[in-house]
């Protein structure tokens, strides 16, 4: 399916800091890095990657409408802690950890760049 997915930023070092502190609960590594370019984090067992950057073109990052990277947790608990750390590390709420329909325990927040994040699992049978 997916191999990887990048977003832009307009203050790298910010967003290498939250995306350190965060994804360090997801028990993410990083695999690629340019220092003040872009940096690159996978699962750590390889697969699926993710990574900021400065935009290609040289024009501003901007939040797509409509786009959304939903990171994938263990446990309705482990949605719960990537929701409270992300808006500790001064992201924004966009919808409280909770069901969602359907055996969807899901929460929503934006990064530090207004990019939109869905914490989830699946609970039930």
């Amino acid at each position: 399916m997916i191999g990887y997915a990048t977003l832009g930023t307009r203050d790298i070092h910010r967003a290498v800091a939250f995306f350190d502190a965060l994804l360090v609960l997801m028990e993410a590594k990083v695999f690629m890095e340019e220092p003040g370019k872009f940096k690159a984090w996978e699962g750590k067992d390889g697969g699926t990657g993710f990574g900021v950057l400065y935009p290609h073109d040289g024009q501003p990052a901007t939040v797509g409408n409509g786009s959304m990277l939903a990171l994938a947790c263990r446990d309705p608990a482990h949605v719960d802690a990537v929701h409270a750390k992300a808006l500790a590390l001064g992201g924004t709420d966009e919808g409280a950890p909770g069901p969602r329909g359907g055996g969807f325990y899901a929460a929503y927040f934006r990064d530090l760049d207004g990019n939109k994040f869905n914490a989830f699992c699946m609970v039930g049978g």
